[in-house]
């Protein structure tokens, strides 16, 4: 098994895999991930985001080896461990987002009861009582599914077991020792290049959202970061640290993730759009929970999701099909200083729509720049000084305090029937509590919307 293939990739160039990585990405499971969209409905609003999670997969299997190879250079392990984690830590990578259920993140509402995935109980993170997630479904497509014969055929003669993609993915939970060597731990910066505030999961999706979507936002200096970063030991243990000369475009790169929430994952368009589909699956009597049968599972994508829809006469999935949302009647953010709170002001709307008869959807989104105080702290992030001082990230850069409150968007969307009384009322309640001059310069509604009438979608 000699043969490598190349993948010509618009991000990356060129992504190099090895013969026993086909192997597992020619398989069904991982196939699948071609039909699903890396960013729901985001395409509604930025045309180009039809990219999907299978590219993403690709992408950061590379970057993931960039990092290794500048955190665990040749000769720092012997060469038969070395590649060892090198290969595992490739497939995590790979083998990351393979759970997702089709549209994304849109769908996890139809997810079972974690229990009934028949998990071994020391993969079952939080509560055994609790829905199941796409990392849930994922654990289970590693280590108990058709996929998992075709790792152990193709990975049990290099010494990897799926149990050691699974703890690189999970990053908690029961520790094993297969990632020690001459009593030094290397598993805790293995996981940070799975998963941690510098990781190559958002070093890749960052850049091919941005790319795909169309704005700059995403972009940062990848290049340099991951040249400046270093392991650090602490413990007989091994973290990720970053010189300080690179600490720019970690700022940058911390910052490219809260922009990108703030224009386009939390974009008013496909959350809109993420409402409907929240109301169908509500209320519609044609919908089911997703299989907890990982091989039923493994056959459900976008295309059998929209075949579904299509399928419906539920006013809801008509409105996806027909890609007629609700539109937009106020957006305020709850971090701006105003007279009145973003919620009081939406309660009051909410009860004069209703008196009217007029139908409105609420919307809640959040984007904050980091969760390294929540969860990271197990796995800290260091700074190097020019002098060789050794400090955790926190110390060092002020940014996570100047952001540590998140953006949160509170939003009123409206049928568009009723669109010329609803503006009625807005305007009235914009100048009852705002006066009349502040009223006058807000956000207008039918501003943001085509000007040619036949035009059903919103997507400025």
């Amino acid at each position: 098994m000699h043969a490598r293939i190349h993948i010509r990739d618009p991000i990356h160039g060129t992504i190099s895999v090895n013969a026993r990585e086909i192997q597992v990405i020619d398989h069904p499971v991982f196939q699948r991930l071609r039909n699903i969209k890396q960013l729901g409905f985001a395409d509604l609003a930025f045309p180009g985001a039809t990219h999907s999670r299978y590219c993403h997969s690709l992408g950061a299997m590379h970057i993931a080896s960039r990092l290794f190879d500048h955190l665990i250079p040749a000769g720092m392990l012997p060469d038969r461990v070395r590649d060892r984690f090198r290969q595992t830590l490739r497939l995590s990578m790979l083998f990351h987002d393979i759970g997702h259920a089709p549209l994304s993140h849109s769908t996890e509402i139809l997810m079972p009861q974690v229990n009934e995935l028949g998990l071994p109980e020391h993969y079952v993170v939080g509560e055994s009582e609790r829905q199941a997630t796409h990392e849930d479904y994922t654990i289970k497509f590693i280590v108990d599914s058709s996929l998992t014969e075709c790792i152990v055929e193709n990975f049990d003669p290099l010494d990897i077991q799926p149990s050691d993609i699974v703890e690189l993915i999970l990053g908690e939970g029961p520790k094993s020792f297969r990632f020690r060597h001459a009593g030094k731990d290397y598993a805790p910066v293995l996981r940070q290049i799975v998963s941690s505030e510098c990781d190559a999961d958002r070093m890749d999706y960052l850049q091919r959202d941005s790319f795909f979507s169309g704005v700059s936002y995403g972009h940062f200096d990848s290049d340099w970061l991951i040249d400046n970063v270093m392991t650090i030991e602490q413990d007989n243990a091994y973290y990720m640290g970053i010189h300080e000369r690179a600490m720019f475009s970690f700022e940058d790169f911390l910052l490219s993730r809260y922009h990108m929430f703030s224009t386009v994952y939390l974009h008013h368009t496909p959350v809109v759009f993420e409402k409907l589909l929240r109301h169908y699956f509500e209320e519609a009597e044609d919908v089911a929970l997703l299989p907890s049968d990982i091989e039923a599972y493994a056959k459900l994508d976008d295309i059998w999701l929209w075949g579904k829809l299509r399928e419906s006469t539920h006013e809801w999935a008509q409105r996806l099909v027909r890609r007629e949302p609700f539109f937009l009647l106020d957006e305020r953010n709850e971090a701006q200083q105003s007279e009145i709170s973003a919620a009081e002001f939406h309660t009051m709307l909410a009860e004069r729509l209703d008196k009217e008869g007029i139908r409105h959807l609420s919307t809640r989104s959040k984007s904050q720049l980091s969760k390294y105080f929540q969860k990271d702290h197990k796995n800290p992030i260091y700074v190097v000084t020019s002098t060789e001082e050794v400090v955790p990230i926190e110390s060092y850069t002020a940014l996570y305090k100047r952001y540590e409150t998140p953006v949160l968007f509170n939003r009123v969307y409206i049928e568009p029937e009723k669109r010329v009384e609803a503006k009625k009322i807005w305007r009235q309640l914009l100048a009852e509590n705002l006066g009349l001059k502040a009223a006058s310069k807000q956000h207008e509604p039918e501003r943001s919307l085509r000007q040619n009438p036949n035009s059903r979608l919103h997507i400025n």
